[in-house]
Formats: structure tokens, sequence, C-alpha cells
């Protein structure tokens, strides 16, 4: 038996717990432990919809992604002060890890909250506050634009978070309603990000087509595709994707949980994987579709054939995609090596 069994035999952790991890892929308010957003409810008066913790669990469940969306904003509205994003992120860092993932691109999404009369500044600020209370994970952030808001209302949260890079906010992203919002109108937005220094990703091909997931491309020029889960409806864009080795951040058991796929069995990700495609996986939204990075893995190999070897390949891209200086990626990327739970 080796070394990596007998460690999970002792622990009781399977072998996807236990081994090193990063995520590119994940939104901070859909992440939040199920105690703590309860915690929250009862903080603002509760719901009579969600009259004890189980029902709660139970109201993340989907008819189609437009209801995701739905109750992503009827979540949202817990969320009204500053303390609030302290308190919800310390509470996430510790969620991530002890699932033994060490390092984190995480989306927030501050035009939310305007809502609340909550700024961009001080809101990155409070969740700042909230991850360095944990130091055994490293997140940084990841601004969503919310395509939802247009191209005018993006420009102003762009020049809110320049002001304050200083506080690990690394990157851009739109998300939101894609198959009603398409990429074109945000070009000058991407545009300007770029030369503010950040990194760019983009939610394309998960309920809109291959045409997104090229208008992200062409128009946006992006660094990374958030999903690119239906860029199969175009034989020549998955040509296009291994040739210039353009990221993908699939979510496999999310596409599965809002329907974007009939069955995990049905998802493209092996076939990309296949192609040479720049895989990673990652999970959106793990407490609003009750799935872990672990779980990702683990039915990755039940599921649809992904050996261990492959999965390891599969977290060395998350690692090499990642916008981590060079230096960083390798010295991530040693620690992972070295560690007992990589080897079998």
């Amino acid at each position: 038996m080796n070394q990596a069994t007998n460690m999970a035999l002792r622990s009781g952790k399977t072998w996807f717990e236990q081994v090193p991890k990063v995520e590119l892929h994940l939104h901070l308010e859909g992440a939040i432990p199920h105690e703590a957003l309860w915690e929250l409810v009862q903080k603002y008066g509760g719901d009579p919809s969600v009259s004890t913790l189980e029902a709660l669990q139970q109201r993340f469940k989907y008819r189609d992604f437009p209801h995701f969306i739905d109750t992503w904003l009827w979540k949202n509205q817990f969320l009204r002060e500053y303390e609030d994003f302290t308190f919800i992120a310390k509470a996430i860092a510790q969620d991530l890890e002890q699932q033994n993932i060490r390092y984190v691109e995480a989306f927030y999404s501050p035009g939310d909250f305007a809502r609340h009369g909550l700024k961009t500044q001080e809101l990155t600020e409070a969740i700042r506050k909230g991850l360095t209370q944990v130091p055994g994970i490293e997140v940084a952030l990841v601004a969503d634009l919310i395509r939802d808001f247009g191209p005018e209302r993006a420009t102003v949260t762009l020049a809110e978070v320049s002001e304050i890079k200083s506080l690990g906010v690394i990157g851009i992203g739109i998300g939101g309603s894609e198959h009603e919002y398409p990429p074109e109108p945000f070009a000058q937005v991407y545009d300007k990000a770029r030369h503010l220094g950040f990194c760019t990703s983009v939610h394309a091909g998960e309920v809109a087509g291959a045409e997104s997931i090229w208008g992200a491309i062409r128009s946006l020029q992006c660094d990374r595709i958030g999903h690119g889960t239906r860029a199969e409806e175009d034989e020549s864009l998955l040509d296009y994707l291994a040739e210039h080795q353009i990221p993908l951040e699939m979510c496999p058991l999310s596409n599965l949980r809002t329907g974007v796929v009939s069955s995990l069995e049905a998802h493209p990700v092996k076939r990309y994987f296949e192609q040479g495609i720049v895989v990673t996986i990652n999970t959106d939204d793990p407490k609003m579709f009750n799935n872990s990075l672990a779980q990702e893995y683990q039915l990755l190999e039940e599921k649809l054939g992904f050996s261990r070897h492959d999965i390891r390949m599969l977290i060395i891209h998350g690692i090499e995609s990642s916008w981590l200086s060079e230096d960083q990626k390798q010295q991530l990327a040693a620690s992972f090596y070295s560690d007992a739970a990589w080897q079998e």
C-alpha cells in the first residue's frame, strides 16, 4: 500500500481531498458556507422561504440558468454592510484551506452591492481584511464587471478597482447573463483594463454558443475563457483554442446543475483535454451547486475516465494558467510535486 493511500486511510480523506489544488474560476459570493449565509439571513430579519438551514440549502436547486441568476440576486440581498464581506471572506478562505486548495483567483462583484450604498474600494478592503485572517491560502481577486450593467457602468467599476490594485486585485471579468449581453460592446473596457495592467477573463460559451467565445477572443482579446463549454459547436474554434493555448476555466458540475449539459458524461471536458486544449477544473459557485473541487476531480475519474496522471496534469494546467509570476508558478508547482499526497 503506497504512502498516499496510507495517508488517506489514516485521515479519512480521499486522495482527491488531500492532493494540493488551485482554482481559477470561483465566485466569492457563490462560495459562502451555508452556515455563514444562514447567520446573515438571520441578521437581516430572516426570510419566510428559508425558515431553517436545511430549507436554505434546498433553495440552491435550479430549473435553468435564469433561475440560477434569480437565486444569485436573492442571496446577495443579505450582504449589506462592509463587515458582512469581511465575515464571508474569512469563512470562505477557511473552507478552501480545509480542502487543501493553496491558491485561488476569485471573482467578486462589487457592482451588485451599489444598491446597498457600498463603494467598490471599501468593499474590496473589507474582503481583503477577511482573507488575510487565513494565512494558509493565497486568494487573488478578479473584479467581475457584470455584463448586465453595460459597458458604461463597467468602465466606472474598472476605474474604481484600479485605485485598489494593491489589495490584490489582479484581473477583471464579465459574468452575468451571457445569453442576453454579448461581449463585443465591452471591447474598449477590456482595452483600458490591459493598459491599467489587469489580466482578463470572459465568461463565454456557457449559456451562449461558440459565437460568444469568438467574440471574447476577437473583440476582448482575453487571456482566459470562463467555461467555454459550448466551444465544440464550431470545430474551427476548438482548433484555434488548441493552437493558441487559450486556457478554459471549465466548471463541469456547475454546467450540470444549471442545465448547460444534460449529464456529466455529456460534458466535453475530456474531449477538449484530449484535443490539446488547456483545460483547468473549477467549481464556479460551490455552495450554490453543492460541489467541491475534490468532487469535481473524483467524478472526472469515475465518470469520464481521467487517470490520476491526467488529474495531476489538470492541476498543473491551473498553476500554469494562473496570473502568478513565472517564479511564483515554479515555486507553487515545486511545492505540489514535493507534497506527499501528490504521489500515488
